[in-house]
Protein backbone atom coordinates (compact mmCIF):
# COMPACT_ATOMS: atom_id res chain seq x y z
CA UNK A 1 0.00 0.00 0.00
CA UNK A 2 1.07 3.59 -0.58
CA UNK A 3 2.79 5.46 2.25
CA UNK A 4 -0.01 8.05 2.24
CA UNK A 5 -2.71 5.45 2.99
CA UNK A 6 -4.25 5.73 6.44
CA UNK A 7 -7.22 4.20 8.19
CA UNK A 8 -9.31 6.16 10.69
CA UNK A 9 -10.99 4.30 13.54
CA UNK A 10 -13.54 6.24 15.62
CA UNK A 11 -14.75 5.20 19.07
CA UNK A 12 -16.79 6.73 21.89
CA UNK A 13 -15.29 4.29 24.38
CA UNK A 14 -12.20 5.69 26.18
CA UNK A 15 -11.19 2.23 27.41
CA UNK A 16 -11.23 0.83 23.88
CA UNK A 17 -9.21 3.82 22.69
CA UNK A 18 -6.50 3.33 25.32
CA UNK A 19 -6.45 -0.39 24.65
CA UNK A 20 -5.49 0.33 21.06
CA UNK A 21 -3.41 3.50 21.58
CA UNK A 22 -1.52 2.64 24.79
CA UNK A 23 1.84 1.95 23.14
CA UNK A 24 1.58 5.07 20.99
CA UNK A 25 0.62 7.30 23.95
CA UNK A 26 3.35 5.81 26.13
CA UNK A 27 6.07 6.40 23.52
CA UNK A 28 6.10 10.19 24.08
CA UNK A 29 3.92 10.90 27.13
CA UNK A 30 4.76 14.61 27.27
CA UNK A 31 3.66 15.20 23.69
CA UNK A 32 0.50 13.14 24.21
CA UNK A 33 -0.31 14.56 27.65
CA UNK A 34 -3.60 16.24 26.74
CA UNK A 35 -5.09 13.18 25.06
CA UNK A 36 -3.81 10.89 27.80
CA UNK A 37 -5.14 12.92 30.74
CA UNK A 38 -8.53 13.62 29.17
CA UNK A 39 -8.95 9.96 28.28
CA UNK A 40 -7.88 8.86 31.76
CA UNK A 41 -10.49 11.19 33.29
CA UNK A 42 -13.12 9.77 30.95
CA UNK A 43 -12.22 6.22 32.00
CA UNK A 44 -12.61 7.18 35.67
CA UNK A 45 -16.05 8.60 34.89
CA UNK A 46 -16.98 5.38 33.10
CA UNK A 47 -15.83 3.36 36.09
CA UNK A 48 -17.97 5.51 38.39
CA UNK A 49 -20.96 4.91 36.15
CA UNK A 50 -21.33 8.53 35.05
CA UNK A 51 -23.24 8.87 31.77
CA UNK A 52 -21.35 9.79 28.62
CA UNK A 53 -22.05 13.32 27.38
CA UNK A 54 -24.83 13.60 24.81
CA UNK A 55 -24.98 17.39 24.43
CA UNK A 56 -21.71 17.76 22.52
CA UNK A 57 -19.43 15.66 20.26
CA UNK A 58 -17.67 12.93 22.20
CA UNK A 59 -15.24 10.60 20.46
CA UNK A 60 -11.63 9.54 19.95
CA UNK A 61 -9.96 8.61 16.70
CA UNK A 62 -7.04 6.28 15.96
CA UNK A 63 -4.94 6.79 12.85
CA UNK A 64 -3.44 3.55 11.56
CA UNK A 65 -0.89 3.18 8.78
CA UNK A 66 -0.94 0.55 6.06
CA UNK A 67 0.57 -2.02 8.48
CA UNK A 68 -2.19 -1.41 11.02
CA UNK A 69 0.04 0.43 13.47
CA UNK A 70 -1.37 3.35 15.44
CA UNK A 71 0.67 6.32 14.25
CA UNK A 72 -1.48 9.19 15.52
CA UNK A 73 -4.64 9.98 17.43
CA UNK A 74 -7.10 12.71 18.21
CA UNK A 75 -10.29 13.36 20.11
CA UNK A 76 -13.33 15.58 20.25
CA UNK A 77 -14.44 15.64 23.87
CA UNK A 78 -14.26 19.34 24.81
CA UNK A 79 -17.49 20.34 26.59
CA UNK A 80 -17.08 24.04 25.74
CA UNK A 81 -17.85 25.90 22.51
CA UNK A 82 -16.79 25.57 19.76
CA UNK A 83 -16.10 21.96 20.88
CA UNK A 84 -12.71 21.84 19.15
CA UNK A 85 -10.90 18.72 18.04
CA UNK A 86 -7.53 18.03 19.63
CA UNK A 87 -5.07 16.26 17.35
CA UNK A 88 -1.59 14.84 17.75
CA UNK A 89 1.09 14.95 15.02
CA UNK A 90 -0.03 13.19 11.86
CA UNK A 91 0.84 13.16 8.17
CA UNK A 92 -0.86 15.77 6.00
CA UNK A 93 -2.68 13.03 4.10
CA UNK A 94 -4.11 11.63 7.35
CA UNK A 95 -5.12 15.12 8.48
CA UNK A 96 -7.00 15.73 5.23
CA UNK A 97 -8.64 12.29 5.52
CA UNK A 98 -9.83 13.19 9.02
CA UNK A 99 -11.30 16.49 7.86
CA UNK A 100 -13.12 14.75 5.02
CA UNK A 101 -14.41 12.03 7.35
CA UNK A 102 -15.86 14.62 9.72
CA UNK A 103 -17.46 16.45 6.82
CA UNK A 104 -18.98 13.18 5.61
CA UNK A 105 -20.27 12.51 9.14
CA UNK A 106 -22.06 15.85 9.05
CA UNK A 107 -20.17 17.26 12.02
CA UNK A 108 -19.96 21.02 12.33
CA UNK A 109 -16.43 21.78 13.47
CA UNK A 110 -15.76 25.23 14.85
CA UNK A 111 -12.23 24.67 16.10
CA UNK A 112 -9.16 22.46 15.80
CA UNK A 113 -6.43 22.46 18.44
CA UNK A 114 -3.16 20.59 18.70
CA UNK A 115 -0.04 19.71 16.82
CA UNK A 116 1.34 21.58 13.85
CA UNK A 117 0.91 21.26 10.97
CA UNK A 118 -1.93 18.75 11.49
CA UNK A 119 -4.35 21.20 13.15
CA UNK A 120 -3.73 23.77 10.42
CA UNK A 121 -4.19 21.21 7.61
CA UNK A 122 -7.46 19.94 9.11
CA UNK A 123 -8.84 23.44 9.63
CA UNK A 124 -7.92 24.49 6.09
CA UNK A 125 -9.46 21.35 4.59
CA UNK A 126 -12.67 21.82 6.57
CA UNK A 127 -12.85 25.44 5.47
CA UNK A 128 -12.40 24.38 1.85
CA UNK A 129 -15.13 21.74 2.16
CA UNK A 130 -17.67 23.98 3.87
CA UNK A 131 -16.93 27.45 2.53
CA UNK A 132 -15.85 28.56 6.02
CA UNK A 133 -12.77 30.54 7.06
CA UNK A 134 -9.87 29.03 9.01
CA UNK A 135 -7.88 31.36 11.26
CA UNK A 136 -5.34 31.08 14.06
CA UNK A 137 -6.82 31.87 17.45
CA UNK A 138 -3.77 31.12 19.59
CA UNK A 139 -0.21 29.88 19.19
CA UNK A 140 0.72 27.68 22.16
CA UNK A 141 3.96 26.09 23.31
CA UNK A 142 4.45 22.93 25.34
CA UNK A 143 7.27 23.01 27.91
CA UNK A 144 8.84 20.25 30.01
CA UNK A 145 10.79 20.79 33.21
CA UNK A 146 14.50 20.10 32.87
CA UNK A 147 16.45 20.95 36.02
CA UNK A 148 14.44 23.08 38.43
CA UNK A 149 15.95 26.52 39.06
CA UNK A 150 14.78 27.95 42.37
CA UNK A 151 13.33 31.48 42.13
CA UNK A 152 13.87 34.27 44.67
CA UNK A 153 11.87 33.66 47.84
CA UNK A 154 8.44 35.28 47.98
CA UNK A 155 6.67 36.28 51.19
CA UNK A 156 3.82 34.05 52.25
CA UNK A 157 3.09 30.35 52.08
CA UNK A 158 1.64 27.68 49.83
CA UNK A 159 -1.26 25.49 50.93
CA UNK A 160 -3.69 23.07 49.36
CA UNK A 161 -7.11 24.49 48.61
CA UNK A 162 -9.84 23.27 50.93
CA UNK A 163 -13.64 23.01 50.81
CA UNK A 164 -14.01 26.61 52.03
CA UNK A 165 -12.04 27.80 48.98
CA UNK A 166 -14.45 26.28 46.45
CA UNK A 167 -16.15 29.53 45.42
CA UNK A 168 -12.84 31.30 44.92
CA UNK A 169 -11.41 28.37 42.93
CA UNK A 170 -14.44 28.25 40.63
CA UNK A 171 -14.20 31.98 40.01
CA UNK A 172 -10.46 31.97 39.34
CA UNK A 173 -10.44 28.84 37.17
CA UNK A 174 -13.13 30.43 35.01
CA UNK A 175 -11.41 33.81 34.94
CA UNK A 176 -8.13 32.33 33.76
CA UNK A 177 -8.88 32.02 30.01
CA UNK A 178 -10.21 35.56 29.61
CA UNK A 179 -7.41 37.13 31.65
CA UNK A 180 -4.74 35.13 29.81
CA UNK A 181 -6.21 36.24 26.47
CA UNK A 182 -6.15 39.86 27.63
CA UNK A 183 -2.49 39.56 28.71
CA UNK A 184 -1.71 38.20 25.24
CA UNK A 185 -3.51 41.08 23.53
CA UNK A 186 -6.56 39.08 22.50
CA UNK A 187 -9.21 40.98 24.42
CA UNK A 188 -12.62 40.06 23.08
CA UNK A 189 -11.34 36.96 21.28
CA UNK A 190 -14.15 34.92 19.70
CA UNK A 191 -13.72 31.73 21.72
CA UNK A 192 -15.54 30.90 24.94
CA UNK A 193 -12.86 28.73 26.49
CA UNK A 194 -13.38 25.98 29.02
CA UNK A 195 -15.79 26.62 31.87
CA UNK A 196 -15.30 24.65 35.08
CA UNK A 197 -18.22 23.33 37.13
CA UNK A 198 -18.37 23.26 40.91
CA UNK A 199 -18.45 19.45 41.04
CA UNK A 200 -15.29 19.23 38.94
CA UNK A 201 -13.45 21.73 41.13
CA UNK A 202 -14.68 20.02 44.29
CA UNK A 203 -13.12 16.76 43.09
CA UNK A 204 -9.84 18.49 42.24
CA UNK A 205 -9.75 20.11 45.66
CA UNK A 206 -10.50 16.80 47.40
CA UNK A 207 -7.55 15.23 45.54
CA UNK A 208 -5.23 18.17 46.43
CA UNK A 209 -4.73 19.20 42.81
CA UNK A 210 -5.46 22.89 43.46
CA UNK A 211 -2.98 24.98 45.46
CA UNK A 212 -3.15 28.52 46.78
CA UNK A 213 -0.51 31.05 47.80
CA UNK A 214 -1.29 33.26 50.80
CA UNK A 215 0.56 36.51 51.40
CA UNK A 216 1.85 37.58 54.81
CA UNK A 217 -1.59 38.88 55.78
CA UNK A 218 -3.21 35.53 54.97
CA UNK A 219 -4.88 36.81 51.79
CA UNK A 220 -5.08 34.29 48.94
CA UNK A 221 -3.23 35.91 46.05
CA UNK A 222 -2.54 33.07 43.60
CA UNK A 223 -3.83 29.70 42.35
CA UNK A 224 -2.09 26.86 40.54
CA UNK A 225 -3.69 23.56 39.57
CA UNK A 226 -2.43 20.40 37.96
CA UNK A 227 -3.83 17.30 36.29
CA UNK A 228 -3.67 13.74 37.52
CA UNK A 229 -0.57 11.89 36.26
CA UNK A 230 -0.84 9.95 33.01
CA UNK A 231 2.11 7.76 32.02
CA UNK A 232 4.05 9.44 34.86
CA UNK A 233 3.57 12.91 33.35
CA UNK A 234 1.78 15.75 35.17
CA UNK A 235 0.55 18.82 33.31
CA UNK A 236 0.49 21.97 35.43
CA UNK A 237 -2.26 24.53 34.94
CA UNK A 238 -4.01 26.81 35.24
CA UNK A 239 -1.54 29.22 36.81
CA UNK A 240 -3.50 32.32 37.82
CA UNK A 241 -2.71 35.52 39.68
CA UNK A 242 -5.39 38.24 39.80
CA UNK A 243 -4.28 41.51 38.25
CA UNK A 244 -3.89 43.36 41.56
CA UNK A 245 -1.40 40.78 42.89
CA UNK A 246 0.82 40.31 39.83
CA UNK A 247 4.51 41.11 39.62
CA UNK A 248 5.40 39.87 43.10
CA UNK A 249 6.72 36.40 42.27
CA UNK A 250 3.72 34.39 43.47
CA UNK A 251 3.41 32.35 40.26
CA UNK A 252 7.11 31.52 40.22
CA UNK A 253 7.10 30.54 43.88
CA UNK A 254 4.02 28.35 43.55
CA UNK A 255 5.04 26.56 40.37
CA UNK A 256 8.55 26.00 41.74
CA UNK A 257 7.27 24.56 45.02
CA UNK A 258 4.80 22.23 43.32
CA UNK A 259 7.41 21.24 40.73
CA UNK A 260 9.87 20.30 43.46
CA UNK A 261 7.21 18.22 45.20
CA UNK A 262 6.07 16.39 42.08
CA UNK A 263 9.60 15.71 40.83
CA UNK A 264 10.20 14.14 44.23
CA UNK A 265 7.44 11.67 43.32
CA UNK A 266 9.42 10.67 40.18
CA UNK A 267 7.01 12.44 37.85
CA UNK A 268 7.80 14.38 34.70
CA UNK A 269 6.27 17.86 34.53
CA UNK A 270 4.98 19.87 31.60
CA UNK A 271 2.81 22.90 30.95
CA UNK A 272 1.46 24.99 28.10
CA UNK A 273 2.01 28.68 27.47
CA UNK A 274 0.45 31.17 25.11
CA UNK A 275 3.30 32.26 22.85
CA UNK A 276 1.88 35.80 22.80
CA UNK A 277 2.25 36.13 26.59
CA UNK A 278 5.87 37.15 27.27
CA UNK A 279 5.40 37.12 31.06
CA UNK A 280 4.44 33.47 31.43
CA UNK A 281 7.04 32.30 28.90
CA UNK A 282 9.76 34.20 30.79
CA UNK A 283 8.65 32.83 34.17
CA UNK A 284 8.72 29.19 33.12
CA UNK A 285 12.04 29.41 31.30
CA UNK A 286 13.54 31.00 34.40
CA UNK A 287 12.35 28.01 36.45
CA UNK A 288 14.01 25.52 34.10
CA UNK A 289 11.10 24.60 31.85
CA UNK A 290 12.30 23.95 28.31
CA UNK A 291 10.26 24.21 25.08
CA UNK A 292 9.24 20.88 23.55
CA UNK A 293 6.89 21.65 20.67
CA UNK A 294 4.71 24.42 19.29
CA UNK A 295 0.99 23.87 18.82
CA UNK A 296 -1.94 25.96 17.64
CA UNK A 297 -5.62 26.59 18.34
CA UNK A 298 -7.55 27.17 15.12
CA UNK A 299 -11.03 28.59 14.55
CA UNK A 300 -13.20 27.47 11.64
CA UNK A 301 -15.78 30.21 11.16
CA UNK A 302 -18.79 29.88 8.89
CA UNK A 303 -19.24 32.87 6.64
CA UNK A 304 -22.45 34.80 7.13
CA UNK A 305 -24.88 34.64 4.17
CA UNK A 306 -24.55 37.55 1.78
Amino acid sequence: MADDWFELEFTEDPLAFVGAADEYLREDPVLTTVVATVTQRAMVNEHLGEPRPTNHPYWWVLVRNSWGQVVSAGMRTAPFAPHPLFVLPMADAAARDLARALHARGEEVGGVNGALPAALVIADELASLTGATASVHEHTRLFELGKLIEPPQSPGLLRAAGPDDLDLCVAWFNAFAADAAEQAGRSGAPQEGEQFERDDLRKRIDRERVWLWEDEQGTVVHLTGYNAPAYDVVRIGPVYTPREHRGRGYASATVATLSRRLVGESLRLCLFTDQANPTSNKIYRALGYEPVVDMVNMLVTTRAPA
